[in-house]
């Protein structure tokens, strides 16, 4: 089923972002608020230790997993914000590289931003989402 997700671009705007500017979805969408992902195992522990990278991509697999339980995929996210514990820019680069991947040519609204601190003991990333699906 295609997505109800509309992405704009804005010829008016710098093409350098890696993302749409914004993001539309149908009156009739259901969305879907994803708490964030963290990148930790069944058990709660914080996976890929000091490896921005490695949560990113265990985020993206978390998200992807709500998604799947709330009946939406990556291709109905509507934006992202990516949170990264970190205050070198080349940390934040690391893990937007690896979520950017993840959503290929599905690139929605995004934020990257530097934080102090996240959550959970060891955590470097956290991956936030929003979705819309149209049922039916």
């Amino acid at each position: 089923m295609p997505s109800a997700v509309q992405l704009i671009r804005s010829s008016s705007l710098s093409d350098v972002a890696e993302y749409a500017y914004a993001a539309t979805a149908p009156a009739q969408a259901r969305l879907v608020f994803l708490a964030g992902s963290c990148p930790l195992d069944e058990e709660g522990r914080t996976v890929a230790v000091g490896d921005y990278a490695g949560q990113a991509a265990a985020c993206v697999a978390t998200m992807t997993a709500a998604l799947e339980a709330a009946g939406a995929s990556i291709t109905d996210v509507i934006s992202t914000r990516v949170l990264v514990a970190s205050h070198a820019q080349d940390d934040l680069v690391t893990a937007w590289e690896v979520v950017r991947d993840a959503f290929g040519d599905h690139d929605v609204p995004s934020t990257l931003m530097g934080v102090t601190v996240l959550g959970y003991d060891d955590q470097l990333v956290e991956l936030e989402a929003v979705a819309a699906v149209v049922d039916g």
